[in-house]
């Protein structure tokens, strides 16, 4: 059976805390301090999520509070002054807000967190619908998984596929998320992709690959 984690949906929090877009500035930031969060998505009466409000929408508030800047700072920085004197969700939000959906797999999440510069990401549903958030925690709880589950669906999925009939025995040892084989193969040609397909394995930090082929000199 494949216990891997390799979908949003498997690693994501269910229970999600939210706002309407008529929620107060004041009603967010006790929300988000309430439950250690650093954004919350905005949703329609439907469950769809229409935005996300972030701790870096909320303080542009803070930061103007007692300035009077310049014509060029004005220009340049519109959108911060208008969240400046904004007082619900619905002004102060980022939209179209960037989600993800639960079948997307975690490298996916991953890389539109770090193009978008977001920390946590609502999970929606075909029609839009929140069904959670994911988080870079989250993300990161792939590796947090032991060296023996790591191990047990590097022989099943991949060397038992690859190297039905090894000349010697295929060895996989798994220590601190670095995975190492070693063994004699029949397929030389089949040893990169091995190695290519253990780097896959959610969980997995490092690979070394010592395998050879049958009548290589290789250890």
């Amino acid at each position: 059976m494949d216990t891997s984690p390799h979908r949003v949906s498997d690693v994501m929090t269910r229970a999600v805390v939210a706002v309407g877009r008529k929620a107060l500035f004041k009603d967010i930031v006790e929300r988000m301090e309430e439950r250690k969060v650093s954004a919350l998505p905005v949703l329609e009466g439907d469950g769809r999520v229409i935005g996300v409000v972030s701790e870096a929408d909320l303080l542009p508030k803070e930061e103007f509070r007692d300035s009077d800047p310049d014509r060029f700072t004005q220009l340049r920085r519109l959108s911060d002054l208008a969240k400046a004197g904004a007082v619900r969700a619905e002004e102060l939000m980022s939209s179209p807000a960037v989600s993800v959906h639960g079948d997307a797999t975690l490298p996916e999440a991953a890389r539109i967190m770090a193009l978008r510069h977001v920390k946590r990401l609502p999970v929606v549903n075909a029609e839009g619908v929140l069904e959670g958030v994911v988080s870079r925690g989250d993300l990161l709880k792939v590796f947090l998984r032991p060296d023996n589950d790591l191990a047990d669906e590097i022989r099943r999925d991949i060397v038992d596929v690859l190297f039905p009939a090894p000349v010697e025995p295929v060895h996989i040892v798994v220590s601190d998320g670095v995975a190492t084989l070693t063994g004699r193969v029949r397929d030389a040609a089949r040893i990169p992709l091995a190695a290519r397909l253990v780097r896959g394995v959610e969980g997995v930090v490092g690979v070394d690959c010592r395998l050879a082929a049958a009548g290589s000199d290789a250890g």
